[in-house]
């Protein structure tokens, strides 16, 4: 079931069309990427969700029914463009905030409380923001985020500014949200972190969807049937001892081995090319190369044709 789609969006600014046609669906309780070059278009989708602006056609729908100005209640967003008052003390800023989500007095403080502490924050209660780095004003900016256990939530570059460390217990707490039940927009590009989080991606390109569907699925259309094998060394070049239809596309050598990126023909198996190596040299290991989501997205883009007039 899908907690949020969108049905032939679009939008027009002057003489720039920044969504045409956009339609994707996001699974309930799925972390869903949210993925293009600069320019894409994925900003002008976001504040549309957020109903900051209106499309200028297309449907969105929301928990089964159109997409209604209330249910803003049920969002969470944190932009890639922070924005905490500089001059405010923390503590008063993230009450203030929280209550504007809907929060009584008393909810809000014990929410925090329990998220100050989980975060290890307690004595950041009375600061100003400005005295705090950009990486702690993020913490305050993504708890505030969530604190209303929003049924969508949307984050846009979240770990910007992150140390490894903070980034990863930010990982960890996206990963917790999904586990009870939140649905969540990702949109960056750091391809590893797509790796680790989502289930689902859309790729836009130019104001338009080129990809799109569950990762896994996607991998699986832009393998090659390609395969890494760690071997022996030898004297031989390696394509001098195999059939000429198998394309051995690198090699390289370690201390004890030597590595190589086969490309096998189609129709052939990895123990066609294990047979084929066999005789001449001992093999200690073979692995399909499944494509990084970094490879697939500059293979989608680049196959675009280029526009000079990109404009997110």
């Amino acid at each position: 079931m899908d907690l949020f789609s969108a049905h032939a969006v679009s939008k027009q600014y002057a003489n720039h069309k920044a969504l045409d046609n956009v339609t994707i669906s996001v699974p309930d309780s799925h972390i869903f990427g949210l993925l293009g070059p600069n320019g894409a278009g994925k900003t002008t989708f976001i504040r549309i969700i957020n109903q900051i602006i209106a499309p200028d056609e297309g449907e969105l729908i929301f928990m089964g029914r159109k997409l209604q100005p209330n249910d803003i209640a049920h969002i969470g967003y944190l932009p890639e463009e922070r924005g905490l008052y500089k001059k405010m003390a923390v503590g008063e800023q993230a009450m203030y905030l929280a209550q504007l989500k809907g929060l009584s007095h008393h909810e809000a403080q014990t929410r925090l409380k329990y998220w100050f502490e989980k975060f290890e924050i307690k004595g950041w209660w009375n600061k100003k923001v400005e005295e705090l780095s950009k990486g702690m004003q993020q913490k305050i900016q993504f708890l505030v985020t969530i604190i209303h256990d929003p049924k969508l939530l949307i984050f846009d570059e979240p770990f910007s500014g992150f140390d490894p460390i903070n980034a990863n217990l930010l990982k960890e707490e996206i990963l917790a949200q999904k586990e009870k039940g939140t649905t969540i927009i990702f949109s960056t590009h750091n391809m590893s972190s797509v790796e680790e989080l989502c289930d689902d991606i859309v790729l836009i390109d130019r104001s338009k969807v080129i990809l799109s569907g569950d990762m896994r699925n996607i991998k699986k259309t832009y393998k090659t049937n390609t395969f890494e094998v760690s071997y022996n060394t030898c004297d031989d070049a390696l394509q001098s001892i195999l059939p000429a239809e198998f394309q051995v596309l690198s090699e390289s050598r370690d201390v004890d081995h030597r590595n190589a990126q086969i490309k096998l023909p189609a129709g052939s198996t990895p123990n066609d090319l294990i047979r084929s190596m066999l005789p001449f040299v001992t093999i200690y290991s073979i692995n399909e190369k499944i494509p990084s989501m970094n490879d697939i997205f500059i293979q989608a883009v680049t196959q675009q044709s280029p526009d000079p007039e990109k404009q997110d």
